[in-house]
């Protein structure tokens, strides 16, 4: 099992991030979505059910606005092995748990030389480890 950490190596890639590796920016946002279900009737009346266990999956959406380039190297490839399915471990911001995520999309944008900036998606998944 993988694990993304802010401060080494990402597991698998045979890329590691420099000695001061980069957090992601403040400013990170959780979603919250519960998996409902809901029926409208014609008259206006509406029935919702939650379905599963594990009914409120977080969606982070994360940057790094200050890469080099071996670093925003090493969280790209850490993505790109992964093909947006295999989970991953996370520590979110402001917690101490980590839990199980996915990426299935991220950009990288060439700030300048040397400069570089990742946006990803983080999705919590739930799974039998």
């Amino acid at each position: 099992m993988a694990t993304f950490t802010d401060a080494g190596v990402y597991s698998d890639t045979g890329l590691s991030m420099s000695g001061n590796a980069t957090p992601p920016d403040f400013g990170a946002s959780r979603k919250s979505k519960p998996n409902v279900k809901s029926i409208k009737f014609g008259d206006g009346y509406e029935q919702r059910l939650s379905i599963g266990i594990q009914q409120d999956p977080k969606i982070w959406d994360l940057k790094w606005s200050t890469l080099t380039d071996s670093d925003a190297s090493a969280i790209e490839k850490f993505f790109e092995n992964r093909f947006g399915s295999e989970s991953f471990l996370w520590t979110p911001l402001g917690d101490t748990t980590a839990y199980r995520f996915v990426c299935r999309e991220w950009n990288r944008t060439f700030a300048s030389s040397n400069i570089n900036q990742i946006s990803a998606k983080f999705e919590q998944v739930f799974e039998v480890p």
